[in-house]
């Protein structure tokens, strides 16, 4: 649940102007990504232990269809991206609205992932249902929205967040993003991720804690894409994040605020 860049930051450049000029005619349908990104970021959503780890990432867009690995997507458009990762379908794709839905898995959080979670049980990786909007403002400047559930009922719960993003073309190789956001979640969600029920309580020696509904957390980020050349991209974000309500106050909660970033090289091929 944790996010690199906690925000829904559109990360855009073109790959070349011969791309460009394909796009526009229409022509361009298939395009695909291939990389890694090296990340420092908590051990668990509310963790006070950092780790450090390379993850490969990889992409496929057809058309309004895509398949993609987590913040691989925002490094394959030329606009704002409110579709997230996993397999996801534009609905309607206009020049300002978009609406779409999305399935991917949620890997959930293992008890050894930290000292913190030992005698708690393990989250279960699941299948998450997603539906996602986004409105573009105005050149510049766009908004999202998304809701997600859990469809195999593994206590994962809804969760959902709303964005607020801006980017800026700085020369004619690198684009500049920032944004900012809050999420929220059912009684379910927060339950599983941060609270202790008495049986829980029992095994972990954490005082029982029974999260109720609500925002989860504020965010602010981040982050830059620049071609190297035609083809090859290097992009980075960094952003920060607090935790709020029975999120915050839960006794698995070591540190409220906390902070991401990453640095990856892609290959992002071919627009034909």
């Amino acid at each position: 649940m944790t996010r690199i860049l906690p925000c829904a930051v559109a990360l855009a450049i073109s790959q070349s102007s011969h791309a460009e000029e394909d796009d526009q005619k229409g022509t361009s349908t298939h395009n695909y990504l291939v990389g890694a990104m090296a990340l420092s970021q908590p051990e668990y959503e509310g963790s006070e232990r950092r780790i450090i780890k390379l993850r490969p990432l990889w992409a496929y867009q057809w058309g309004r269809f895509r398949l993609s690995t987590s913040r691989s997507a925002a490094a394959m458009n030329f606009a704002s991206d409110p579709q997230g990762p996993g397999a996801s379908a534009l609905l309607v794709d206009g020049n300002r609205f978009r609406f779409g839905g999305a399935l991917r898995f949620d890997s959930g959080r293992q008890s050894g992932d930290s000292p913190r979670l030992i005698g708690l049980p393990d989250i279960e990786r699941t299948l998450r249902g997603r539906v996602f909007v986004g409105y573009k403002l105005s050149d510049r400047w766009d908004v999202s929205a998304n809701v997600s559930q859990d469809l195999l009922g593994r206590q994962g719960g809804a969760v959902g967040s709303l964005d607020l993003g801006y980017h800026k073309r700085l020369g004619d190789n690198i684009v500049w993003s920032a944004g900012l956001g809050m999420s929220f979640a059912n009684r379910q969600n927060m339950q599983t991720y941060f609270g202790i029920t008495p049986e829980q309580s029992a095994t972990s020696k954490l005082p029982v804690f029974m999260a109720s509904s609500g925002l989860r957390n504020v965010y602010v980020g981040t982050g830059f894409i620049t071609s190297l050349t035609p083809r090859w991209i290097l992009f980075g974000n960094a952003g920060a994040s607090r935790l709020l309500g029975d999120a915050a106050a839960s006794p698995l909660t070591g540190q409220q605020s906390s902070v991401s970033a990453g640095l990856g090289l892609a290959y992002r091929c071919c627009r034909w």
